[in-house]
C-alpha cells in the first residue's frame, strides 16, 4: 500500500514539473509574440512618419522589409497594412498599376481579418487610386463608404482622413462646392488634435476655394494664416503649396508685383521639395528588384502551403470525385440520347428554316438596293433645283441694287439651307445605316475648323438674338489629323441644336485635352447652351431617330435626326454622347474623339493658302446641260472676273477644250450625249494637266471611284458653299501653275 501511494506521489510530482515547464513555455511563446507586434507596429509607425515627413527613399526601404516580416508573422491585419504601405509608395511613383494591384491584396487581407477599420481604410485607398486615374465617380462612391464606415464604428480621426480625401478628388475634379462641404466637416472632426500638416493643408484647399469663388480677401488672410504655421512647423510642402496659391490669388486681383514677389519664394521652396522628390524616386526605383525577391519568396511560402494542405485533402478528394465522375458519365448517357432524337427533329426545322432566311436575306438584298437608287435618285432631283435656289439667292444678295430686298432674299436663302440640312440628316442616316460612311482623315487646324462652323450659324444667331462663345484649351496641338467630315457633321449638329432652341441666350462650344502625348491627343468637346432644356424622361428618347422636343416656348420643328446621326457617327469612332439637361435650364452635350497629333506641318493640300487675285481674267469652261445652274455658276464666277464658256454635254465640252485654252473645267456628271465621265476620259487622251473639277448632285461616295478614275482632279457638291467652291478652285488652278512653271 505504501509502495503504491509512493508511486502516485512521484507521478503527481513529475506531472507537475512537466505542467509547469509546459506553461513556462506557453508564457514565453506569448510574450516573443506581444514583442513581435510592438515591433513591427513601430515599424509601420516609422513608415508613416517617413511618408508624412516627405522622405519616400526611407518609407519605401522600410516598406520593402515589413512586407515579408508580415507574412512571417502570419498576422493578415499586419499583412494588409504592410500592402497597403508599399501601395501608397507605388502611388508617388505614379505607378498606378502596382498600386491598385497592392490595394486590392490589402483590400483581401483587411476583410480576412474582420476589422472594420481596415476595411474603411481600404476603401478610402481605393478611392485615393481612382481620384489618381481621374475616376472621380468611383472616388466618391469609395470615399462616402469609408465615411459611413468609420461613422458605424464612432472613429472621429479616420473620418477626418476621408473627408480630407474626398476633398483632394474634389478639387481635383474642379468640384469646389464639394470640396468646402468636406473641408468644413474635416475642420471641424480635427479640432482636437495637434496634427498640423493635417490642418494646414486643410487651410490650404479653403484658401483655393476662396479663390474659385473670387473672395481674395478671405483667401489672402487664409495663405497668411498657413504661411505663418508651416514656418513654425517646418513644413516646407506645405509652404510650397500655400505661396503658390497666394501668388495666384494676388495675381487674379491685378497685384502683379506682389504676386511676383510671392512666386519667388514659391520657386524656392520648389527646388527644395523636388530635389527630395527626385532623390526619392531614384532610390526606390533601384529597390524594385529586391522588392520583387521578397514578393518571389513570399509567393513560393504561400505555394508551399496551399500544396501540403491539398496533399492532406487529395484521398477524400479522389473519392468524391469517382462518384461525381460516376454520376456524371451516367447522366450523360442519359443527355446524349436524348439529344440524338432532339437532333434528328431539329435538323429538319433547321432544314426549313434556312430555305426561308435564304429568301429573306434575298429579298433584305434586292430592298437595300433598292433603297440605295431611290436615295441616290432624290439626292440629285432634289439637290439639283436647291442649286438653282440657293446660288441665285446668294448672287443676289451680293447684288446692291436689290437691297431693299436684301432681308427677303436672307429668308430665301435661309429656306433653302434648311431644306437642303434636311435633306442632308436623311441621306447620311442612310449612310450610316447602309456602312458607307467614309473614314477619311485629314491635316487640320482645330481652332480654324470650329470657327468656321460656328460662323455658319451667324444668320440663327442673330435670328434668336443669342451670343456663342468659344473656348480652346492652349494646349491642343496646333495642328491634328483625323476625320473632319465626321467631326464637322457632329460639332453642326450640337451646335445648330443649341441655336436653335435657345433664344436671347448663351451657346457654349469647348475643347480641352484630356490625354495627350506625342502621337495622340484625346479632345473633349462640350457644347453647352442656356436654352429650354431637356426633361429627364426625354433624355433617352431624344437619341432616337424623328423624335423632336415638345416644348410650349419654341414654336419650330425639327427633323429629329441631329441627334441620331451624332450618336451614330460618334459609334463608329468607339465614343459615346453624354448628356446633362433640366427643363428650362438648358442642355450639355459631351464627347471624345481621338486624333493623332502631327509635330510638323505635313504637306496637304487642305492647308495650303492660295492667293485669290490670280481668278482674274482666267478661263473656265462650264460643261452644264440645266439652263439654270449655267446660269447661277457663270453669274457666281462672273463677281471674281472669271471669263466663262458654257458647253451642254459632254461632246461639246471636248471639242471646245480642244479648239481653246482654258485654266479650268467644271464638269456636271449627268449629261445627255456624252456624260461627264466619258468626257472626262477623252479629254485626258489629248489634255493632262488642265484641272477638271466634278460638279455634281450625286452622292460622292457612290461616283467617288469612277470620278476619279476618269482623270477628274477634285469634287464638288451642288449645293455647295461659295466661299469653299471658290477655294476648290483656287487651289486646283494655283496647283497647276506650280506643275506648268
Amino acid at each position: 500500500m505504501r509502495q503504491v501511494f509512493f508511486y502516485v506521489l512521484l507521478f503527481l510530482s513529475v506531472s507537475s514539473v512537466f505542467s509547469q515547464n509546459d506553461s513556462e513555455k506557453k508564457e514565453a511563446l506569448r510574450i516573443k509574440k506581444i514583442e513581435e507586434r510592438k515591433n513591427f507596429q513601430k515599424l509601420l509607425d516609422s513608415s508613416n512618419a517617413f511618408y508624412d515627413s516627405g522622405d519616400y527613399s526611407k518609407s519605401f526601404d522600410l516598406n520593402m522589409k515589413i512586407l515579408p516580416l508580415s507574412f512571417k508573422i502570419g498576422d493578415n491585419y499586419f499583412i494588409h497594412q504592410a500592402y497597403r504601405y508599399l501601395a501608397y509608395d507605388y502611388l508617388f511613383l505614379n505607378d498606378t498599376i502596382l498600386a491598385m494591384d497592392s490595394f486590392k491584396k490589402s483590400e483581401s487581407y483587411a476583410k480576412l481579418s474582420k476589422n472594420d477599420t481596415a476595411t474603411a481604410v481600404t476603401y478610402m485607398d481605393l478611392g485615393n487610386v481612382y481620384s489618381t486615374q481621374e475616376d472621380y465617380k468611383r472616388a466618391y462612391i469609395y470615399f462616402n463608404r469609408s465615411i459611413n464606415l468609420f461613422e458605424k464604428i464612432n472613429d472621429s480621426v479616420g473620418i477626418a482622413k476621408a473627408h480630407y480625401n474626398l476633398v483632394l478628388a474634389a478639387i481635383g475634379n474642379t468640384d469646389f462646392d464639394t470640396a468646402y462641404i468636406h473641408i468644413t466637416k474635416a475642420k471641424d472632426l480635427n479640432k482636437n488634435t495637434d496634427d498640423a500638416s493635417f490642418s494646414i493643408n486643410l487651410d490650404n484647399f479653403l484658401g483655393e476655394y476662396y479663390i474659385h469663388k473670387k473672395e481674395y480677401e478671405k483667401a489672402d488672410l487664409t495663405f497668411l494664416i498657413v504661411i505663418e504655421n508651416a514656418k513654425n512647423n517646418k513644413l516646407d510642402i506645405e509652404l510650397e503649396n500655400a505661396y503658390y496659391l497666394y501668388s495666384e490669388s494676388l495675381f487674379e486681383q491685378g497685384k502683379y508685383k506682389e504676386a511676383y514677389e510671392t512666386f519667388k519664394i514659391y520657386d524656392e521652396y520648389s527646388d527644395i521639395n523636388s530635389g527630395i522628390y527626385t532623390s526619392d524616386e531614384r532610390y526606390t526605383l533601384s529597390q524594385k528588384f529586391q522588392l520583387d525577391e521578397y514578393r518571389k519568396d513570399i509567393e513560393a511560402a504561400n505555394l508551399n502551403n496551399k500544396l501540403q494542405a491539398e496533399i492532406v485533402k487529395s484521398k477524400s478528394r479522389v473519392n468524391i470525385i469517382l462518384i461525381i465522375v460516376s454520376a456524371v458519365f451516367l447522366i450523360l448517357l442519359i443527355a446524349l440520347y436524348s439529344a440524338s432524337i432532339k437532333r434528328i427533329k431539329l435538323v429538319k426545322k433547321l432544314r426549313i428554316k434556312n430555305k426561308e432566311a435564304l429568301k429573306a436575306k434575298e429579298e433584305s438584298e434586292k430592298l437595300s438596293k433598292a433603297k440605295v437608287k431611290f436615295f441616290s435618285t432624290v439626292s440629285h432631283e432634289l439637290r439639283t433645283p436647291l442649286y438653282g435656289v440657293i446660288g441665285l439667292s446668294s448672287v443676289l444678295l451680293e447684288d446692291k441694287s436689290l437691297k431693299k430686298h436684301k432681308k427677303d432674299l436672307k429668308y430665301l436663302k435661309f429656306s433653302a439651307d434648311y431644306l437642303l440640312a434636311l435633306i442632308n440628316d436623311v441621306l447620311q442616316i442612310n449612310k450610316i445605316d447602309s456602312e458607307k460612311f467614309e473614314e477619311e482623315t485629314t491635316s487640320f487646324n482645330l481652332r480654324e475648323l470650329i470657327e468656321t462652323i460656328t460662323s455658319s450659324f451667324e444668320y440663327m444667331r442673330i435670328q434668336n438674338d443669342n451670343q456663342l462663345h468659344i473656348e480652346i484649351s492652349d494646349d491642343i496641338p496646333a495642328l491634328i489629323r483625323g476625320n473632319t467630315v465626321q467631326l464637322s457633321q457632329i460639332l453642326m449638329n450640337l451646335i445648330g441644336n443649341a441655336c436653335k432652341f435657345t433664344e436671347n441666350g448663351n451657346v457654349y462650344i469647348k475643347a480641352k485635352t484630356i490625354k495627350i502625348d506625342n502621337t495622340k491627343a484625346a479632345i473633349k468637346f462640350t457644347i453647352k447652351d442656356t436654352g429650354i432644356g431637356i426633361a429627364k424622361n426625354k433624355q433617352d428618347s431624344v437619341f432616337d431617330e424623328f423624335t423632336q422636343v415638345d416644348s410650349l416656348s419654341y414654336s419650330g420643328n425639327g427633323s429629329g435626326l441631329g441627334l441620331p446621326i451624332v450618336k451614330k457617327l460618334l459609334a463608329l469612332s468607339n465614343s459615346e454622347i453624354y448628356l446633362e439637361s433640366e427643363l428650362g435650364k438648358g442642355a450639355l452635350f459631351t464627347f471624345t474623339l481621338t486624333f493623332e497629333v502631327l509635330e510638323k506641318a505635313i504637306k496637304d493640300n487642305s492647308l495650303i493658302k492660295f492667293d485669290a487675285s490670280i481668278l482674274k481674267g482666267k478661263k473656265i469652261l462650264i460643261v452644264e446641260d440645266n439652263r439654270i445652274n449655267q446660269i447661277v455658276t457663270q453669274k457666281i464666277l462672273e463677281q471674281k472676273d472669271i471669263i466663262c464658256s458654257i458647253a451642254e454635254n459632254g461632246e461639246e465640252a471636248i471639242e471646245e477644250i480642244k479648239q481653246n485654252d482654258y485654266d479650268l473645267v467644271l464638269m456636271d456628271i449627268n449629261m445627255p450625249v456624252k456624260n461627264g465621265i466619258e468626257a472626262s476620259k477623252e479629254i485626258r487622251k489629248f489634255n493632262k494637266t488642265i484641272p477638271i473639277i466634278a460638279l455634281t448632285a450625286v452622292e460622292i461616295e457612290e461616283m467617288r471611284n469612277n470620278i476619279y478614275m476618269s482623270g477628274m482632279n477634285d469634287i464638288v457638291v451642288k449645293p455647295y458653299d461659295i466661299s469653299k467652291f471658290i477655294d476648290v478652285i483656287i487651289k486646283n488652278i494655283s496647283l497647276n501653275m506650280k506643275v506648268n512653271t
